[in-house]
């Protein structure tokens, strides 16, 4: 049977490195982001909560919004004709 999903296909995708596993470290959460910022989007699949899709991994945008929890990006993406442009992360 094929799974389909959003997390489907991603068990090495959004796994960890050598010697990298366990408890995330504190400077990833402390990370201070600034309108403008140049981000790559990298999951980890550690945490499951407020995750982007799969689709995202590995693409590279500009922060235009900042919020306490959160990080507005641009990021082209296109599908079929169009681009799709905002992600909120």
């Amino acid at each position: 049977a094929n799974t389909v999903g959003r997390r489907n296909g991603t068990c090495y995708m959004f796994s960890r490195p050598f010697r990298k596993h366990g408890v995330v470290p504190l400077t990833m959460y402390m990370q201070i982001y600034e309108k403008g910022d140049i981000v790559d989007i990298k999951e980890m699949g550690t945490v499951q909560k407020g995750t982007p899709h799969k689709c995202y991994h590995g693409k590279t945008g500009k922060g235009y919004h900042v919020t306490q929890h959160a990080l507005d990006i641009t990021v082209n993406k296109q599908v079929k004709d169009r681009l799709i442009l905002d992600l909120h992360v």
